[in-house]
């Protein structure tokens, strides 16, 4: 059996005040009007996830305006062992829960035993042409759905940093200050390890497809997290190493007024693989076949080391490809064996699917399946 979400609830989320679908297993097409809501649901399945979302918002930006009700999103999983009720939502103080089958969860990133989650939106398409940090952020959205503590990981370790360069612009008591840095490396080897080690295994299954003509290959690598000396081979001679630099490093990060050095810098290189060519070179078109070719990719690789397939959430995907390189990525999403959820203005575009597809129309925050 697919896995796949069988009923879908959202309350006060974004522009829906409530909605709800009934679903089958087959991918979900959802076609609208620009403004109508089509992003706002993909969100709201991403947030069935560790993390913010497909847009990174804090979470008391999904509320809909308007509303005294607290915005929660619900969903129903079918899995081989029989469906799975998961829901999230709105805490006072701005954070959120999580619910399963009907009990409070014991962790944000227990909602991963049921489904993992991956997408693809418009912002990304200069992705390997804009700056580093989207390029990090992207990296660890894939590491998350590996490994899904990594995204509260990365989220420590953000923290840490924040009140390291707080205490070195306040001058403050250098004890703590090692205590800081002490955390911050652990957190920060840990965040480098799980990186080098997800890219070690995508780039592995992406060798194994170089001869897959639908979508280029990408060659993937981190540049390096310390440029004057190797890398340490354990994570505890990391650890030693990170706290070190960073005792040493004081004075400068006070006069820069940041932390100038660690995994937050890292940046990862995507070459196109078939033509050797930076990836950040190719044309529009390329750029956005390669990041589609990584995402099937890594949609593969999550299946074979989790057990459990990522939904795929895929905004306006269609808009920007040919017909023959729509029918190769219907085909492709066909080969998964997941659900996929589809947006664009125009039911066209996923002529290609035919049958297999549910068909749903969005206007205004509301939703109605057509046909």
């Amino acid at each position: 059996m697919i896995r796949h979400i069988s009923r879908l609830r959202l309350t006060a989320f974004r522009n829906y005040a409530s909605a709800a679908l009934d679903l089958d297993a087959r991918h979900v097409v959802l076609t609208g009007p620009n403004g109508s809501g089509k992003t706002n649901l993909l969100e709201a399945i991403s947030v069935l996830s560790p993390g913010r979302g497909l847009r990174g918002a804090s979470f008391d930006t999904l509320q809909a305006q308007g509303s005294d009700l607290p915005w929660a999103v619900a969903a129903t999983i079918e899995t081989d062992d029989g469906p799975a009720d998961i829901g999230t939502g709105a805490l006072p103080d701005g954070g959120r829960r999580v619910r399963i089958n009907g009990a409070n969860a014991r962790s944000i990133e227990a909602m991963s035993d049921y489904l993992r989650v991956l997408w693809l939106t418009p912002a990304m398409d200069g992705l390997f042409s804009g700056p580093a940090g989207d390029r990090r952020r992207f990296l660890d959205r894939l590491v998350t759905t590996l490994i899904p503590g990594h995204s509260a990981t990365v989220s420590d370790f953000e923290k840490a940093m924040r009140q390291r360069n707080k205490l070195l612009e306040e001058d403050g008591d250098p004890r703590w200050l090692a205590a800081i840095e002490a955390q911050m490396a652990e957190l920060g080897a840990s965040i480098h390890l799980n990186r080098t080690d997800s890219l070690t295994h995508l780039q592995a299954l992406i060798a194994q497809s170089l001869d897959d003509t639908s979508f280029p290959a990408a060659r993937l690598s981190l540049t390096p997290l310390f440029e004057d000396l190797v890398e340490p081979a354990t994570s505890a001679e990391l650890e030693a190493v990170l706290a070190q630099r960073w005792h040493g490093l004081r004075p400068l990060d006070r006069a820069a007024g940041r932390t100038t050095s660690g995994p937050h810098r890292v940046d990862l290189d995507v070459i196109h693989a078939q033509k050797s060519m930076p990836a950040a070179l190719g044309s529009t078109g390329e750029q956005k076949a390669l990041l589609i070719g990584l995402i099937l990719a890594h949609a593969r690789l999550v299946r074979l080391r989790t057990g459990i397939v990522p939904f795929l959430l895929l905004d306006e995907i269609a808009a920007h490809l040919d017909p023959d390189r729509r029918r190769a990525l219907f085909a492709a999403l066909d080969g998964l064996e997941t659900q996929c959820f589809l947006t664009g203005t125009d039911p066209v575009l996923f002529e290609a699917l035919e049958g297999r597809a549910q068909q749903i129309g969005v206007r205004e925050g509301r939703l109605a399946h057509r046909g």
